[in-house]
């Protein structure tokens, strides 16, 4: 009889017969369910894919980075921090009015995080490449994948 279609490796309950002749429940979290282990080979990725994938992901990442400078730069500005660094930079330069533009130095880190999600895109699609040229060679990633049998929710 198949695995997958024997009663006793469904995960539905069994009924045993105790000393007392009870009928007693053994559920599929007490009795050990085999798993089925199958192997995946990963010969190809899709190169348009994979830009969509991580142009999303790199840009996501941008802005998390902004909003944790934006956030880190107001509680800065909350402590004084900001002015300490200005007078020490005047200090420095021998300046007086020694500013930072907060609107320029947002600015300048949204236009360079936008050329690295450019850059590290490209990295990524060109990676991708390499991958599917070698996979022709050796064949690929080889994947393991496990499958257990949970059984029926209750």
């Amino acid at each position: 009889m198949d695995a997958a279609v024997d009663p006793a490796t469904t995960g539905t309950s069994r009924k045993s017969k105790n000393a007392a002749g009870d009928g007693v429940a053994f559920s599929a979290a007490t009795a050990r369910l085999p798993s089925r282990r199958y192997r995946q080979t990963v010969q190809k990725l899709d190169l348009w894919s994979v830009l969509k994938l991580s142009l999303c992901f790199y840009l996501c990442g941008l802005i998390v980075m902004i909003l944790a400078a934006v956030v880190l730069w107001v509680i800065a500005d909350a402590f004084n921090v900001i002015h300490d660094i200005e007078h020490f930079m005047g200090d420095l330069l021998s300046s007086k009015d020694f500013k930072f533009l907060s609107a320029q130095i947002l600015e300048c880190g949204i236009l360079i995080g936008l050329v690295l999600v450019a850059l590290m895109t490209i990295v990524t699609v060109v990676g991708a490449a390499f991958y599917n040229l070698f996979s022709e060679l050796v064949g690929g990633v080889e994947v393991v994948i496990v499958e257990e049998d949970i059984g029926p929710r209750v």
